[in-house]
């Protein structure tokens, strides 16, 4: 028996996320195991902190749709079925934490930059995912 049998794979949507989905791929090929594609869309309003009096709705539907069109072309390259691809609304590091336990998931894989110093203090959400699960997981280095 497999040490992971259900694997999610958290990625950001930028140019580095083959890097993360390539080990993410090559672990769950390894261990035969079921592979999910994640991809939270932080809130609209975060990023402004709720000072911009305008409704955000569209920007934010705007966003969900492009995230899903990604996340499904990520999903076709790596061979990831389309029931098997997420995305949500919300803080990573909680989005993340919440499907994983909702799913039954071994192991987590992030792509993390490795930062060091004061921009450790600031934290990240390869940092915020790793403090708060109940299952492993995997921080692949970004170069």
């Amino acid at each position: 028996m497999s040490a992971f049998n259900k694997m999610l794979v958290a990625i950001d949507l930028t140019e580095e996320a083959p890097q993360v989905l390539n080990k993410a791929k090559a672990m769950s090929e390894a261990h035969n195991a079921e592979l999910l594609l994640v991809h939270v869309v932080e809130p609209v309003g975060y990023a402004y902190g709720g000072d911009i009096p305008m409704d955000l709705t569209e920007l934010q539907d705007q966003l969900d749709k492009a995230a899903h069109e990604q996340l499904e072309s990520y999903g076709n390259q790596y061979g990831v079925p389309k029931d098997q691809q997420m995305v949500t609304v919300g803080r990573p590091e909680s989005e993340i934490h919440r499907i994983a336990k909702e799913q039954g998931v071994d192991l987590i894989v992030v792509g993390s930059h490795g930062r060091k110093g004061f921009q450790l203090l600031l934290g990240s959400t390869a940092n915020g995912v790793l403090h708060g699960t109940e299952c492993d997981v995997l921080a692949v280095r970004i170069n």
